[in-house]
């Protein structure tokens, strides 16, 4: 029974045995980074706690964490919520995990 769920679910048994890779574009990460800093600008400029009101409208999806001042919210719409992570989390990675290594380094993925 177990195994007709996974294979509904579009995997095996044995797909549960290997690590599978994400690899996104690093276009995107870009992207991303623009959209952070305007919006990012666009909270702090009017009032808002930006790191809050980010983290808010990246849990839950809900755009009106995000002020409509400078477009802000049309432009944090128009990317993937996985992208902002990811950018978070390369820079976050980058400038505490590495040291503050200069250029965009991305973790070395683990062999199987």
């Amino acid at each position: 029974m177990e195994e007709t769920k996974r294979a509904r679910k579009g995997y095996s048994m044995r797909d549960l045995g290997n690590t599978q890779y994400f690899k996104v574009d690093s276009e995107p990460e870009n992207e991303a980074r623009a959209v952070l800093s305007a919006v990012y600008a666009a909270l702090t400029e009017k009032g808002y706690n930006p790191v809050n009101q980010i983290v808010g409208y990246i849990m839950s999806g809900d755009p009106t964490y995000i002020t409509s001042h400078k477009n802000a919210r049309s432009m944090i719409m128009r990317g993937e919520r996985d992208e902002l992570v990811e950018e978070l989390l390369v820079e976050y990675i980058r400038t505490r995990l590495q040291g503050g290594a200069s250029g965009r380094k991305t973790p070395r993925q683990p062999e199987d």
